[in-house]
């Protein structure tokens, strides 16, 4: 009994194992060069970690899912549909070339998420509860229509030589966007400024913030002197340079010279294209444009898709030179 028992597990052996291996060449293996090289199966989901901030917890979402919250959060959702279709094209490309899944570093203030809902840190996100608040009786069509947007461009990212480009946006440009290097120092070939004539219906486009004299100082500095300066009449402040994007290069403000970046940042200014006025003991800032001015413009992506221009018109608009590639591999 125990010879005929194994002599069928013998053949068991010949018959599942080694007879295919024969055939074949080699035991079958999984094959995870897709996955390794930016891409999924072909109808397969991708799963991003997703830090929510406000509860101090990573969950793991259906990318899809998180670009829609991702969509909602960041353009006017009454905005044209391929406009929102950039933009999620834009935000999917943010999201998946920080993910550890396709090569992505993560999320280096949370490790074992992937992104941030905190639009400090990544983007920003709100859940379905949330823009039922925001929107009220509008829900149901906006919501449609936010992923209607993210489901006509599922999978698909911006890439530049083969590589996730940095898809940057930001609200209003004002006549040009502005470029990486004149921004942030870093020169991306895809980031540079470009002309941006759609943008001058935004209500962001102008802006206007004054401050005391006094109050200037301590926000950048007492060293500034901008309060002696003044009542010298000694010229209180000089634009020195503008960027070939027209923003301020940098800047005298009493006797401190500073770039226009810092002043935009220390003083929480709109953007760094500004003018500066002195009325009375305050200094009165005039802006044009909202936001870093880097990739992506919002009102401008709304203004194209108006005059009837599709979504990868606008990408390829704001990213120079860049390719729309599909992580699914279609």
């Amino acid at each position: 009994m125990k010879k005929i028992l194994a002599l069928i597990v013998a053949l068991v052996v010949v018959v599942v194992i080694l007879i295919p291996t024969l055939i074949i060449g080699r035991i079958p293996t999984l094959d995870l060069s897709a996955e390794r090289s930016g891409k999924v199966l072909k109808g397969e989901d991708v799963f991003i970690k997703v830090y929510f901030h406000e509860q101090g917890t990573i969950t793991e979402m259906n990318l899809e899912k998180y670009i829609a919250g991702v969509v909602a959060a960041e353009m006017p959702a009454e905005f044209e549909l391929e406009a929102l279709k950039a933009q999620a094209v834009a935000a999917r490309t943010y999201a998946v070339k920080n993910m550890v899944t396709f090569g992505g570093s993560g999320l280096a203030a949370q490790p074992g998420a992937d992104v941030s809902t905190d639009h400090r840190q990544s983007q920003a996100f709100l859940r379905e509860e949330r823009l039922k608040e925001r929107w009220g009786t509008q829900y149901e069509r906006y919501w449609s229509k936010i992923n209607k947007a993210v489901d006509q461009t599922r999978g698909e990212v911006a890439t530049y030589n083969g590589e996730f480009i940095n898809a940057v946006f930001h609200s209003t440009s004002g006549e040009r966007t502005a470029s990486a290097k004149e921004v942030w120092g870093f020169d991306y070939p895809y980031l540079i400024s470009v002309p941006c004539p759609w943008d001058q219906k935004s209500p962001r486009y102008n802006g206007r913030k004054e401050f005391a004299l006094t109050e200037i100082e301590q926000l950048l500095g007492a060293e500034t002197q901008v309060v002696t300066a003044v009542q010298n009449g000694s010229g209180a402040t000089q634009i020195i340079d503008k960027t070939d994007s027209g923003r301020v290069g940098q800047v005298r403000i009493g006797s401190k010279i500073l770039p226009g970046i810092t002043v935009r940042e220390k003083l929480d200014l709109y953007s760094s294209h500004f003018n500066i006025e002195i009325q009375g003991n305050r200094m009165v800032f005039t802006t044009i444009g909202y936001g870093h001015g880097v990739g992506l413009c919002q009102y401008g992506a709304n203004g194209m898709a108006k005059e009837g221009q599709e979504y990868r018109q606008i990408i390829t608009k704001y990213y120079t030179g860049v390719a729309i590639k599909n992580i699914h591999g279609f």
